[in-house]
């Protein structure tokens, strides 16, 4: 069974309600929803977690080694703070995407950086909850 995970970081449950003019007004449910709907089209499986606790993130990361053929991540804050789960992308084979809804280079200074993005298969940015299944569609497309 091919199977992607999809983790969403701290405050991503507060999704369509939070700040809707920065982060759209999309629910987090209706973007796992989506990407899962999506992913079925190839015969793919999505799991999701959303958790706002580091150590929690973590653990998922280092157990997707030979369960998952991608993960796709958006850390929330987590991207520029960080290095533990920098090191734990690091520790993994499997790939990663990371992906925020924000242009986050066009916000605050300190959202410019990511601890994350150098050890990342890629970064997307900035378009909406389609950069999840953008991220998506990598994996499926190299994994055809």
């Amino acid at each position: 069974m091919k199977r992607l995970l999809l983790l969403n970081g701290p405050n991503l449950n507060l999704l369509g309600n939070r700040e809707p003019q920065v982060y759209g007004s999309a629910t987090l449910e209706s973007i796992v929803q989506d990407v899962t709907n999506f992913a079925k089209t190839f015969d793919y499986v999505v799991e999701d977690y959303q958790s706002n606790h580091e150590g929690e993130l973590i653990d998922l990361i280092q157990q997707a080694e030979g369960k998952y053929r991608g993960i796709i991540f958006n850390p929330g804050a987590y991207t520029h703070t960080s290095i533990a789960l920098r090191d734990a992308i690091s520790s993994i084979s499997v790939p990663v995407i990371e992906v925020h809804l924000s242009n986050v280079h066009r916000r605050e200074s300190f959202r410019h950086t990511s601890m994350l993005a150098p050890v990342c298969k890629g970064q997307i940015v900035g378009l909406g909850s389609i950069g999840y299944r953008l991220a998506a569609t990598v994996f499926m497309e190299e994994n055809a």
